[in-house]
């Protein structure tokens, strides 16, 4: 017997970047330097955490870290077999969310996008995976007891979180935030990206 071919898979990317820690840094004082601005934040997902407004994107910061992830977003359009020559990959948005103890984010997606990240700039232990939902419609697809969750049948599936880490993923797919458990600040950096013609 053969295994099952996957017909309809979704992919989510994880991916460690090379040379991280001074890119945290220098992102670290930015999104300290916009919170220092704007205490207030902005209320979308989020429990308790502080959200951003959009990044200015043609300031130096967030035009070196666009420079320092366009390898990963490379990465994706060649793994999904998009076509290079006539589309390209714009990031529409980007923004951060610091989740101090206790704060988390709500189940949500990203509308109007094509490609969602989240980047780790500070990333405790116990301090909130980010948890993917099956993009399948419930009412029609039905789940029979599991023994051990596998990529044939989870439901849910989590990433946790790693400083320098970058998770990719269609901008479809919901996800939340699980509480961060620690006293630490968990530091994301979030993008939508669109893939457009040229």
């Amino acid at each position: 017997m053969g295994k099952p071919n996957l017909l309809f898979p979704t992919p989510v990317w994880t991916l460690q970047l090379d040379n991280y820690k001074n890119m945290n840094e220098q992102m670290y004082d930015y999104i300290k330097s916009e919170q220092s601005k704007d205490h207030a934040g902005i209320n979308k997902s989020n429990i308790k955490g502080w959200h951003s407004k959009d990044f200015n994107l043609t300031e130096d910061e967030p035009q070196k870290f666009i420079s320092f992830i366009l390898p990963a977003i490379e990465q994706v359009m060649i793994d999904m077999n998009w076509e290079k020559q006539k589309q390209t990959a714009k990031i529409n948005n980007m923004w951060a969310i610091i989740n101090t103890g206790g704060a988390a984010n709500l189940r949500h997606q990203h509308g109007n996008s094509t490609i969602s990240g989240a980047y780790y700039v500070r990333a405790p232990k116990n301090s909130g995976d980010i948890v993917f939902y099956d993009p399948r419609p419930a009412p029609v697809y039905s789940h029979p007891n599991v023994t051990n969750p596998n990529l044939l049948n989870a439901q849910v599936n989590g990433v946790s979180p790693k400083e320098g880490a970058l998770v990719l993923f269609p901008s479809f797919l919901d996800h939340s935030v699980n509480e961060n458990l620690s006293n630490n600040e968990r530091i994301v950096i979030s993008f939508n990206i669109k893939i457009q013609m040229k």
